[in-house]
This record gives structure tokens, sequence and C-alpha cells, in this order.
């Protein structure tokens, strides 16, 4: 992995590395159901992961645009929930996975209900549920959602929308199946004419990343900082999208993946890590299930490398909190520090950086660490001759998460290339295995340290 300029770089060069190692692969098809689907690029190949803090990381083809088709259905239903509530939604629509592809003629024996709101046919039923006195005005307020998940304003390709129209007899068929079932209310043209339009709204990876994030803030859009919608909202929408979002292969990718996902047969693909990012794929071959092949692997590689999946985590959390403690230490923290250590620390205030981590560190936290190390690096006094010194307080940490232990150990291996030290505080003795990392037990041995470093420094440059 190629050594990044800044530290926030190490999660992008990480997406560098699965980017340059799946580019290769070339398995699947290009969806031509829809004619227009059929003219896509399918060497495009776009990785993008959006972070709490609204810092977005990207690698390859992330700035191309896309209709987004059956990724919209998570950000629709989130919009049909706030409208109708949760059992007036799904008195129309189930919530069950379907075990079947995602145009499926299935309908419960009964109620005519279709499976859940990810398929075609609970999509179709979910958009006849957003409010608005004429199509025109249902579609507006679509769009107004999607956009405001994205974080900008989204438009749509007539093109595809025209293309969606002249192919939809399945589509058709499953509208008006349902229409004499009971479970579609709506008029059958106008509502598949803002289904067609919705999945014709163009998107790019990075739009998807941004999107999974705010459903992983809980409603917030971390880029532009505007509620969407609640965080109950976001908490059904996930768990659709856990359960029913990759259609018949929604079993396996949560096996293997344990993320809340949804694909497109554009090839784009959002997934959700709560509490943490939102990851936006795009690459146009498509595996059997109608799911972007590049997309899939991809995810299932940084959900495994980096230990994501929902189920993984701890049942009690104590939240991440990452704090500088430069001016506490300035004002005589740390019990065990003498006079000559404290003053050392107070005149080398430009070449040390003291932060401590608390709670449950995940990729949240870690990255958040990352940016403040930037910033103060950033900051730090161009013409400095001594080393940065950084020391990282782990003594109140519950637990690492394997994410935040990649990225911390990529921290120190990024500092000490750059002749810069890192001195970890863990009573627990959790290794980063990077080798030139210093551990000690303690806070107060950390400091020492610390202390010891900067003062052969000022030693250095004293001596004539």
């Amino acid at each position: 992995m190629a050594a990044p300029e800044k530290l926030s770089g190490i999660v992008t060069s990480f997406l560098d590395v699965v980017h340059d190692r799946l580019i290769t692969d070339t398995r699947g098809a290009v969806a031509d159901y829809i004619p227009q689907l059929a003219e896509a690029d399918p060497n495009l190949f776009g990785i993008a992961l959006c972070g709490l803090n609204g810092h977005v990381y990207e690698s390859g083809d992330t700035d191309v645009d896309f209709t987004v088709q059956s990724a919209s259905k998570p950000f629709v239903y989130s919009l049909a929930l706030d409208d109708r509530g949760l059992d007036a939604v799904h008195a129309r629509v189930g919530a069950e996975p379907s075990g079947e592809a995602f145009n499926s003629v299935k309908l419960e024996a009964g109620t005519g209900r279709p499976p859940n709101p990810m398929v075609n046919a609970g999509a179709i039923v979910t958009t006849s549920l957003v409010r608005g006195e004429s199509s025109e005005e249902r579609f507006a307020r679509i769009l107004a959602r999607l956009s405001a998940f994205a974080g900008r304003d989204l438009s749509v390709d007539e093109a595809v929308f025209d293309s969606e129209r002249e192919s939809g007899d399945r589509n058709r068929a499953l509208a008006y199946l349902m229409h004499s079932a009971g479970s579609l209310a709506a008029p059958v043209t106008e509502t598949l004419d803002t289904y067609f339009r919705q999945c014709s709204v163009l998107v790019t990876a990075r739009d998807l990343a941004v999107m999974g994030a705010t459903l992983s803030n809980g409603g917030v859009n971390p880029v532009t900082n505007e509620r969407v919608t609640s965080a109950e909202t976001c908490q059904h929408v996930m768990t659709i999208m856990a359960t029913c979002g990759m259609y018949d292969y929604a079993g396996e990718w949560l096996l293997r993946a344990g993320l809340p996902a949804k694909s497109g047969v554009a090839g784009g693909l959002v997934a959700s890590s709560p509490g943490e990012f939102g990851l936006g794929l795009f690459s146009p071959r498509l595996d059997a299930s109608g799911a972007s092949v590049r997309g899939v692997v991809a995810a299932q590689r940084l959900a495994t490398r980096f230990g994501l999946h929902v189920l993984h985590r701890p049942l009690t959390l104590s939240a991440a909190e990452v704090t500088a403690a430069n001016d506490e230490l300035a004002a005589g923290l740390g019990a065990e520090q003498d006079a000559a250590a404290t003053q050392i620390l107070q005149q080398n205030a430009d070449d040390l950086a003291v932060w401590r981590l608390r709670g449950y560190i995940d990729f949240d936290g870690a990255e958040r660490l990352l940016l403040n190390l930037d910033a103060w690096l950033d900051a730090r006094p161009a013409d400095r001759d001594s080393p940065a010194v950084i020391v990282l307080d782990l003594t109140e940490v519950t637990q690492l998460q394997s994410v935040a232990m990649w990225m911390l150990a990529a921290l120190a291996s990024w500092c000490r290339e750059r002749g810069m030290r890192v001195i970890a505080s863990d009573p627990l003795g959790r290794s980063l295995g990077v080798a030139g990392l210093s551990q000690t037990a303690d806070f107060d041995g950390a400091m020492r340290d610390a202390a010891a470093t900067a003062g052969v420094g000022q030693e250095d440059e004293e001596t004539p």
C-alpha cells in the first residue's frame, strides 16, 4: 500500500488496494433488459466511503453518473414511513425476505401484499404511499428526499426513464396484479411513471456513500449536517436492507458482509455500517442476483478485513471519545509527572501531541483521531527541526474494533516513516503489531517517555 501524504489518506490508500485488486475481475454482464443500461461502460469501477464527520474517501470512478435504480428503494421507503407510519406502510407491504429474484411475481396469500419494500412489487407499493396531490408532487417529494440523503440536488436521466417505461411490462403486470388484489390502491399508470422516474435519478458512488452514511448517522446528513429523517426511521430502513436488500442473495450477503445494503441493476450498491460510515460502490457488471460483482466482493472484503459485521459488536458499548489532552497536561495532569517533565512538555508544545481515547473505538473514533492529527500537523510551525512525538492514551478504551486497530497501526507506521515517534499507553497491552511503536502500561509512563524524548531533542539543540 503506497504511503499517503496525509494521515487521513490511510483510508483512501486501503480503498485503492481493494480497487486495484478487483479491477481485473470481469465476471458478470451489464444489464440489458432495460436497453439504455446496456450502453454502460463495463470497465467502470468506483469505491467511496463517507465517515460520520462528512469526510469522503474515494478510489476509482466515483464521480461517474449512473441511474440509482433499485438502490433508491430504501430511501423512498423512509419517506413512506415518515408520511404514513410503520403500521400503515406494512399493512400494504410485508417485511419478510422473499428468497426470490427482485422482479418475482410473489404476493402474500389472502392479502395480496408483496413480500417486502426492496423487491420491485413492494417498492411500487411503497412509492404509491408517498403523499402528494398529484404524481408530479409525489415525485418532487421523492427527488427532494433522495437529494437530501445525497447532500446535493439530483436530476433524472430522461433517456433511461423513457427506456424504463418502454421495457417495463413485467412491472406493469405486477402493478395490475396488486391493484386487483387491493394492496396497490393508487392508479397503476401514475404510480409506475413515478416509480420509473425514481429509478432513473442520477447518482454517483460518492452520492451513495453519503446516502449510506446518513442512514448510519441516524438520519443526519454528515456532509450538510441537515436532518433528513428520524433515527427510528433509519433503524427500520436498515433492518429491511439487512434482511431483504440483496434479494435472493440476502442471507449469504448478511452472513459474509453483515451490513445493511441495497443493490441496483445499473451497478450501484449502497451499504451502511451503523454509527460508523456509509459505503457507495459502482461497477456495471452484474451477478445472477442483479448486484454488482465487483461491488459485492469489495464490500465483503472491507467488512471482513475490518470486522464490520453488525453482529460482531458487543451488546453494551460505551461511546467513543477522542480528545486532545495537551491543555490538561499543561495544567499538571498526571500525579507521577515531576516538575522537570512538566516544564519540558510545556516548552515543546509544538512537538508533542497527546490524545486520549475512551470507550469503544471503531472506524468513526479512529477516523476522528487521524483528521485531528492531520490538523495538528498542518498547524505545526514549518521551521521545526525536532520530530513530532504523539502520545495515544488507551487506558480508558473498552474495546478496539478491528478497523480501529488497523488504522492506529497504520498511523504509527506513517509517523515512523517520517521520523516521528508514537507512544501508546495501554494497561491491557493490546499490541498494534507495528515495529517501532512504543507501548507502556500506563499513561504516566508514556508521558515520562515522551518527556524524555522531547528533553533529548531540546538538549541536542542547546549543545554548542
